[in-house]
């Protein structure tokens, strides 16, 4: 057996849901798991995330530069954590036969703080197990990086009996952002002392021997990470915001959304605290659509990234409610404005309301969120007050 089939063996032995993007070397390893084909890394990774959630293992196939596509949902991932294992299968095409430029997808490893092997042939066998397992035991995904001559080379190992390790997910919804990167960079702190002591010799980040350092600005201290009652208030919206009869309808009929990035972020902090999870900008729906099966986003994470996820959704008729937040600038930022999102989504149909037509959202999203099929888009228009900004909750 070689090891592309050693791999893919493996590869559906321990994992639940397998997606990937063809390419070199990597293409007959995704056939061979009858992955599914995504419209590009960033949603795959999305949908492994939503997998992870759900209680399901799930494995991403790319190619080395498949990893710049979805490299900000990746980073984030190590910090908002994962639940069941979620393992990348990057082959590094080393000879440049079958790509744009050469690229080591080991540095990965430490811009992202997660734990990247590098099996030898011998190794495969059992190297795809113990990625996942370090992925749940470290809550973030895990690179299992292969070089393209290794998969025509006989290979083997002993395969690892599937092993999940139950773990919760350390999404304390009290953080604070600082209070999230501060744990997790104390969650890399302990897969370093696990790399030097006990991870296999494959392991290539953190190194058995050697710097430990991670990529973060963080500068831990040994305090317990910073939660919104420790720093005394949490952010939230603005005081006229046209959206927060829809948050307080969400918070009323207990609708549990993974939220995008951007004012629609701050849904997870009192008083609303309805977020189920939140990654990179532009994730919500990827993630939902194999989670909670509701996303909450504002217009212009919908044009930065989340429409090539709406068009992967419809077209596998995935089932996905989703509540976009439409006010036509950039909240966060200082109102800078965006395109009009209604045009680029007209061909899915959404529902159109007015923020201050209460009644009709609550008809349209409970008789929506009921339905459960296909994609289904309300969008709510409303005008941020001028001058306005986001105020703080006590804690």
């Amino acid at each position: 057996m070689n090891g592309e089939a050693t791999l893919s063996r493996a590869l559906n032995a321990a994992a639940d849901r397998w997606y990937a993007v063809p390419g070199y070397p990597v293409t007959g390893i995704a056939d061979a798991c009858r992955a599914e084909i995504t419209v590009n890394e960033k949603v795959a990774l999305e949908y492994a995330l939503g997998d992870s959630l759900s209680g399901r293992r799930a494995a991403v196939i790319m190619k080395n530069v498949g990893l710049n596509a979805c490299a900000d949902t990746l980073v984030a991932a190590a910090v908002e954590g994962t639940r069941a294992g979620v393992v990348i299968l990057a082959g590094d095409d080393e000879e440049v036969s079958g790509s744009q430029h050469a690229q080591d997808s080991r540095c990965y490893g430490k811009v992202a703080g997660v734990p990247v092997f590098s099996p030898r042939p011998d190794e495969f066998g059992e190297a795809v197990e113990t990625a996942f397992r370090a992925s749940e035991m470290f809550s973030r995904p895990a690179i299992l990086r292969i070089a393209s001559g290794m998969l025509t080379r006989p290979a083997g190992g002993v395969p690892l009996e599937r092993k999940g390790i139950k773990k919760p997910r350390p999404d304390d919804r009290g953080l604070t952002m600082r209070g999230r990167s501060e744990a997790a960079e104390y969650r890399r702190m302990e897969m370093c002392i696990w790399a030097s002591s006990s991870a296999p010799r494959y392991i290539t980040y953190p190194p058995k021997v050697g710097s430990e350092s991670g990529c973060t600005t963080i500068d831990i201290s040994g305090d317990p990470p910073q939660t919104v009652h420790t720093r005394g208030y949490a952010r939230t919206f603005c005081h006229d915001c046209p959206f927060l009869p829809v948050l307080g309808l969400m918070r009323e009929r207990e609708i549990l959304p993974v939220c995008d990035i951007g004012c629609a972020v701050l849904a997870k902090n009192p008083p609303y605290s309805l977020c189920a999870a939140s990654y990179s900008l532009g994730s919500s729906p990827a993630v939902a659509a194999t989670s909670t099966g509701t996303a909450l986003t504002g217009d212009y994470a919908l044009l930065h990234s989340g429409i090539n996820a709406l068009i992967d959704i419809a077209e596998k008729e995935r089932d996905l409610l989703l509540v976009v937040l439409a006010n036509g600038t950039m909240g966060m930022t200082g109102g800078q404005r965006t395109p009009d999102i209604l045009p680029y989504l007209s061909w899915a149909d959404p529902i159109v309301c007015a923020a201050d037509d209460i009644a009709r959202i609550e008809e349209q999203l409970l008789s929506e969120k009921a339905s459960r099929k296909g994609l289904r888009i309300i969008c709510i228009v409303g005008e941020c007050p001028p001058g306005a900004h986001h105020e703080t909750v006590e804690c």
